[in-house]
This record gives C-alpha cells, structure tokens and sequence, in this order.
C-alpha cells in the first residue's frame, strides 16, 4: 500500500467508490459464524514485521480469549500455521521485542511448576488504544492462508472497511521480499497478481475486473471463504476447482523472475552486455539473471568501509528504547550515521547493559564526552560530522578508568569520590617521573674551595680600668651625710665630681654646694 501511514491517518473518502457486485451473495456460510480478531493495523502495513508475524498474532490473539490466555507451545502454534518452529520463533521475537517506537505487541510471561521445570509460556496482546487503528480479521484465516496471503487479504479488508480502491502498485508496496539480496524490497507486479490469483482460489476474496473506478480492479474480502478450506468439516460445500498448472516452459514462482505464460518472455534474444565476456561464450543459451551489484538499490543500508561503499542488504535496523535512551545526547547527529554502524553501536550498547553497566551511566558518559568535543565551536563539529558514528564507537562509549568496574574515568560512579586505584596509579607515576628527572638531570658541579685568610695577629688587651673605691654602704652614708659639713660637700664634689657626691652626702646636701662649684668654676 502506498503511503501506508497516509492510508491509516486519512478519512473515508469524501466521493465513495461504486459499490462493485458481491460475490458472496447466495453463498452459503459456514455454520456458526466464525471468531474474528482485532489486529492493528500497524502490524499489517508495518516493514518491520515478517509475513508470519501477522498469523502468529492473530492466533496469539485468538486462543488468549481464554481465561488462562494462551498457553500452547511453539510447537503447537506452528502445528495450526502450517509454519516451521524457527519461522514461529523468528516471528514472536519480533512481536515480543519492543520497536523504536517502544511498543510489543506480544507480553509474554513465563511459568515454571514447583517441581522446578519450565512450563509453557503465557501470551497475550497488548490493549490497543482507543483512536489506533484496527482491522477485523478472521481468525481462521490464519490457519488456512499462507502469511504473505494473509497480509494482501488484511490489507483488501481495512481498504474495503474504508472505502478506498486499490491499485496493484499500491498492493505490492505491502508485500516485500523476506529472504536473499533483495530482502525489504517490494514484490513485482506479476508476483502481486499471482499471488492474488491465488487468494482469489481459495475464496477469500473476489476480483472484479475492470470493475473498480478508472479502470481498476475491485477486490472485495469476504468474511468467510466461498467453498470449504483445509479447517471447515467433511459435509461442507464441494471441493473448490483446482488451477490449472502453469506451463513447465514457464515455472510460476511466486518469489522468481520468470513471467506467466501469456506475459511473454522478458527478452527474444541473448543480450550479452548483462553477462561476463568470459562465461557468454559457449554458454549454450542459458541466460543469467543481472547482478545487482553495489549500485542496486538493496534495502536503504550502505556499509562504509575503506575500499570504497558497499550496499548493505541485511535485516532492517530496530534498536530497543533503552539504546535509544543512551543516544539522546547525539539524536540529532544519528541521520548522519550509516546503518551499519548504527547496528554495531547498538550492539555495543547491549554489550555494556547485559554486563550490568546501567544506561543512566552509558548516557551521562556519552553526554560529558560528546559536550566537550562540541565546546571547540561549529567548524570543529562540522569537520568531525562525517566520522560521528566511529567516534561513538571509539570514544564515546568505552569506560575510562582502572580495572575496578565501579571506576567512571578516575571516579567511582555510585559515590562520586575519586577511585583510590586510579589516586595510587597516578601517585606511583608521578614518582616514576621524578626518579626518571632526577636521573636525566646533570650531576652537580663541586663548589669552588674558600680563599685562604692570611694568619692574624692577636695583640694583647688593655687592663681594665680602676673601678676606685668600693662605694659606701647604706649605713656608712647615713653616717657620713650626719657628719657632713660644707667643707666636706665641696672637697667630695672637687674630687669625685656631683653623682659620686650626691651618692655619699644626698642631693638636698649638695645641691646648693653644685651651683657654687659651678660658678667657680665658669670664673676660672
């Protein structure tokens, strides 16, 4: 379906199509109805669901009605499919495995007896909100169409709910290839009409030739097949007419490249420009199929690599939200990514989960790295922008520290505190470097010897001089102050001067003797 997300969004037609004849008029129903499931419609449009996702949901869906959910084996469920056990596989992994847009649509819960051994899972489908959009589908229907079958009848149905014709390149947009190099890619228009032709024998549903508006094709689904199918009971309606096989000069494979019988054929004669010079000769006719080469147009994927680009034509990509929740700090530089580098970074990423590094630590790290290579300014960034993806790879995720897990570039991470390994690496080093600077450093040049000083001559000291008299006591100067006269004053001041007279005989004595001694002595 073309602009699958357009078909979803868009409203009914405001001009409804012709109403085409219904085949199913007269056709006798099977007896008691049939059980339908709600399916949405995400999951019938949606690239990134495989062809048997759609049955295996839809019997999920139908046996969880029960009270105990669904509760039957891989095994089991592959047994009503007609499917192989790793195509059942393959197909819940998807259904179970939260997308981009972090949505399963498959829960699944495990069981284990009290003897210890494991039992078989229980399985339900999510609650579909209230303005999603949806398509009832048969539940029988699963069992009794091929998946890729099973996807056009979804798609004929929603589009007939709708009101909206179909054309067969819208048709073909839904069903693509799942296997080889041309996986992702859509089906041909002659795979498209075989395999409606198909669906047309089985009775499900009723092409119109011709009949649909400008010349179309009206397709119309029925609720119940036209004729018994494998499930219905012995004394149903006759057996359906078996299709004539197609020629054997022709095979009519549904997922090949050959035509039908009245398309023709692709080419009247050998074109050697589309084979090797070396193998066109002697080949006897047989023609080869093009290689597609680097240049084809595979599945929107390149692989970027040293010697030049090579198309990637692997699975589509799908990363878990907790991935997504470690890229946000480079969101925006993620279109720049190829990929598969993308995948490999994802990879990455879930390397370091299941080895117990949270994502909260992932995404702090991928946001301090990736700050600090963005802080040199836009030129920078713009030079780096094209090896982004290799930078994520190569710096921004692997762990910075010791050996201790617990170290986050020289911090423990559940503290904040710096790593004591990281502290006693760092201290052993800085005093390797020391000892490895002393050692490279010159040997100190021996000081020169001190000047020899000439001997000197001691000459002998002075004696000291004579301190005279021991002066008086207390009680001598008592006595010689009351035995003082005039006479005795001025003979202490004429030989021992004012401060040793004033020292024996007393201020108040000698004082008015000084100023006479002073006189005199100015008239000499």
């Amino acid at each position: 379906m073309t602009a699958a997300v357009a078909y979803a969004a868009a409203p009914a037609a405001a001009v409804p199509c012709p109403e085409t004849p219904r085949a199913s008029t007269g056709a006798r129903p099977r007896t008691g109805g049939g059980q339908r499931v709600r399916v949405p419609l995400r999951l019938v449009v949606g690239a990134q669901y495989r062809d048997s996702a759609l049955s295996v949901y839809i019997k999920i869906a139908a046996l969880a009605m029960r009270e105990e959910n669904c509760r039957a084996k891989v095994v089991t469920i592959a047994s009503y499919l007609g499917l192989s056990v790793s195509e059942v596989e393959r197909a819940l992994t998807q259904l179970t495995t939260a997308g981009s847009d972090g949505i399963a649509e498959v829960i699944t819960r495990r069981h284990t007896s009290r003897d210890g051994e494991g039992e078989s899972a229980e399985r339900w489908v999510r609650d579909m909100d209230e303005d999603e959009l949806f398509v009832w589908l048969p539940a029988r229907a699963a069992t009794s169409l091929p998946p890729r079958q099973l996807r056009l009848y979804a798609v004929i149905a929603y589009a007939q709910i709708r009101r909206m014709p179909l054309s067969l390149a819208e048709l073909r947009a839904v069903v693509r290839h799942q296997y080889g190099d041309s996986a992702g890619e859509p089906l041909g228009e002659r795979q498209v009409m075989r395999l409606l032709d198909d669906l047309e024998s089985t009775g499900w549903i009723s092409i119109h030739r011709r009949q649909g508006p400008r010349g179309r094709h009206a397709y119309e689904a029925h609720q119940r097949p036209l004729h018994p199918v494998l499930d219905d009971t012995v004394d149903g309606p006759g057996a359906a007419p078996v299709p004539a096989a197609p020629a054997t000069a022709t095979p009519d494979i549904h997922d090949g490249s050959a035509p039908r019988t009245a398309d023709g054929s692709p080419a009247t004669e050998e074109d050697r420009k589309t084979d090797r010079p070396s193998t066109s000769e002697g080949c006897g006719g047989i023609r080869r199929r093009r290689d597609a080469g680097s240049s084809a147009r595979g599945h929107g994927e390149k692989r970027s690599n040293s010697s030049g680009g090579t198309t990637y034509r692997g699975p589509g990509l799908q990363l878990s939200p907790r991935v997504w929740q470690v890229l946000e700090p480079v969101r925006p530089e993620l279109p720049a990514i190829s990929p598969y580098v993308l995948r490999r970074i994802g990879q990455e990423i879930g390397r370091q989960l299941s080895k117990g590094v949270g994502a909260e630590r992932l995404t702090a790290r991928l946001t301090a790295r990736y700050s600090r290579l963005t802080a040199h300014g836009p030129a920078t960034d713009h030079a780096r922008r094209g090896d982004v993806g290799r930078w994520i790879l190569g710096a921004g995720l692997p762990r910075h520290g010791c050996r201790l897990d617990s170290c986050e570039s020289g911090t423990t991470w559940a503290t904040g505190e710096r790593c004591h390994l990281c502290a006693n690496i760092a201290e052993g080093e800085r005093l390797a470097a020391v000892a490895a600077e002393q050692q490279l450093a010159p040997a100190p040049r021996p000081e020169p010897p001190a000047p020899v000083r000439p001997p000197t001559t001691w000459l002998p000291m002075p004696p000291p001089p004579d301190p005279g008299p021991e002066p008086p006591g207390p009680a001598e100067r008592e006595q010689l102050r009351a035995a003082a006269t005039p006479e005795t004053v001025r003979q202490a001041l004429a030989e021992h001067g004012a401060p040793a007279a004033i020292r024996l005989y007393g201020r108040a004595l000698v004082l008015p003797h000084l100023t006479e001694h002073h006189d005199e002595g100015n008239r000499a």
